[in-house]
């Protein structure tokens, strides 16, 4: 979130800060950068910073940026730029540069599988951003009660009203040990399948897409295969015995001087992001 927010290109940007249930120092951390707008909220809810965040801000493009997430300001014009003129998406998301730095050897391995699956290719998860137009934004009312935001956001389009784009950039920090990536992935599944009972229209899980589009055609990727597939049995289990929780990965965020747990929206003229 710094970059975007200390950027001396986005001053004119409206950003709008939502600490939910922080504990920490963010608020006033970001009430120290001129022109940023704070909000803060007892509950540890992402739904309700979602929302609290659009109930604020109103100008578009707008970009969904998830704290924790590095997006530096030349990707947040690119997103921008990318919903504007004729026959634009409606709603875009930045390519995902995956930070595996000082990973433990099990964390690096799983990662190694899933960086190539194909649905990051053309959904708008896994990257903690999401970039829409005011027609986009009009789609919906609300951000649901959901944990799976951006899955939700992503059932919102049909194909050809989203894309990945590659000129943008965000660093996504993964969990730096294995029992913080099964805590996140638990999560994941719970949230995901919680959502995708509740709408039969959200995109089905392609469980074996980790073989079909990555293995077979990378059949050196074959021995971390077997630590992808143990993470993701053992995370589909532990979802299976509670459901969905709010959980903050702490690992991923160990060196970070603010405690990400809060959202930004920033929106300017006729461009905008939120985060």
């Amino acid at each position: 979130m710094c970059p975007v927010s200390a950027d001396e290109h986005v001053d004119s940007a409206d950003v709008t800060v939502v600490a939910n249930g922080c504990t920490d120092d963010t608020a006033r951390i970001a009430r120290a950068r001129p022109g940023v707008r704070v909000l803060e909220l007892p509950e540890a809810s992402k739904s309700a910073a979602l929302n609290a965040g659009d109930a604020v801000s109103t100008a578009f493009p707008r970009v969904y940026l998830d704290a924790d997430i590095v997006l530096e300001s030349a990707a947040v014009r690119a997103l921008a730029d990318a919903l504007t003129g004729p026959g634009a998406p409606l709603a875009v998301v930045p390519r995902r540069d995956l930070d595996v730095a000082g990973r433990s050897p099990l964390v690096r391995a799983f990662y190694a599988i899933d960086r190539h699956l194909p649905a990051y290719r053309t959904g708008l998860f896994g990257r903690g951003v999401v970039a829409v137009s005011v027609t986009g934004r009009a789609r919906f009312k609300r951000f649901p009660d959901v944990l799976a935001d951006d899955l939700f956001l992503d059932g919102q389009f049909h194909a050809a009203e989203k894309a990945v784009i590659e000129a943008a950039r965000a660093r996504v920090a993964t969990p730096r040990r294995s029992r913080d990536l099964v805590r996140c992935l638990t999560r994941v599944r719970a949230a995901n399948a919680q959502l995708r009972a509740a709408d039969p229209n959200i995109r089905r899980a392609a469980r074996l897409a980790w073989l079909r589009h990555v293995v077979l055609r990378r059949p050196w990727l074959a021995p971390v295969a077997v630590v992808y597939v143990a993470f993701a049995v053992r995370a589909a289990l532990a979802a299976r015995r509670g459901g969905p929780a709010w959980h903050r990965d702490a690992s991923s965020r160990e060196l970070s001087t603010v405690d990400t747990c809060s959202a930004l929206i920033a929106s300017r003229g006729r461009s905008g992001r939120r985060g």
